[in-house]
Parts: C-alpha cells; sequence; structure tokens
C-alpha cells in the first residue's frame, strides 16, 4: 500500500476529522475565556486588590542597564509571576466551564438513555400473524 493511499485514509476516518474539529473549536472557545478573563474578571479582582494589575506584578532580578544617552544596553531581568497568576486564573475558568458543558451534554445523554426503547415494528410475518388471530377470534 502507497504511502499516499494510507495518508488518504487515515485523513478520511471521521475520528481524525472530527478530532481536528474539536482542536478549531477548542482554540476559539479558548480564546472567548481567555478574553472573558482578562477583560472582565481580572480589572475587578485588581480594583479589589487596591488597583493591583496582576500582569505587570514581577520580581527584578537585574534592573535594565541605560548608559548616559538613554539606550538600554543590559534588558531588565525579571520574573513575571503575575502574568503567570492570570494564566493560572485563565486555566482554572477555562477547566470549569469545560467541566459545565461537559456535565451538561452527560445529563442529556443519561435523560436520552433513560427513554424506554420503542418497541420495533413487526415483521411482515408477525403482522400476519397477529391477522390470523385476529381473524380467528372474531369466529363463532
Amino acid at each position: 500500500m502507497s504511502m499516499v493511499k494510507e495518508f488518504k485514509e487515515f485523513i478520511s476516518r471521521g475520528n481524525v476529522i472530527d478530532l481536528a474539529v474539536g482542536v478549531i473549536i477548542g482554540a476559539a472557545f479558548g480564546a472567548i475565556v481567555s478574553s472573558l478573563v482578562a477583560d472582565v474578571i481580572m480589572p475587578p479582582i485588581g480594583y479589589m486588590m487596591s488597583g493591583i494589575d496582576f500582569s505587570s506584578l514581577k520580581a527584578v532580578i537585574a534592573p535594565a542597564v541605560v548608559d548616559g544617552a538613554g539606550k538600554v544596553t543590559h534588558p531588565e531581568v525579571a520574573i513575571a509571576y503575575g502574568n503567570f497568576i492570570n494564566k493560572v486564573i485563565n486555566f482554572i475558568i477555562v477547566a470549569f466551564v469545560i467541566f459545565l458543558v461537559v456535565k451538561g451534554v452527560n445529563s442529556l445523554k443519561r435523560k436520552e438513555a433513560e427513554k424506554p426503547a420503542e418497541p420495533p415494528a413487526p415483521t411482515t410475518d408477525q403482522a400476519l400473524l397477529m391477522e390470523i388471530r385476529d381473524l380467528l377470534a372474531k369466529r363463532p
């Protein structure tokens, strides 16, 4: 089997297409939740903490070195732990929202599973036998 043919079979499987769609939707969903965290949730949290903007929090290891002309010769070396705090909060919110979505989908699946299955329609043989039975029951 040629490699091109194997690749074509691999791509045409439903699982690969479903996975690709899931990744694309997941990336778009992640962008929405990131915006929710950065633009809606973090500003009030920063305000409640005396105007602290978490993204600007950092531990400076070595300050920037500026020469006499005002040119930076060595950039600042710092650990931006505030940005890390934002990312952790973002992750927790994304994980919680995904948990709620999965929980909702699972509850819908359970409701569908709880519905009793309709009995299958009788086959033509069974329908004919029921008709004969009914005719025999009507005889005197």
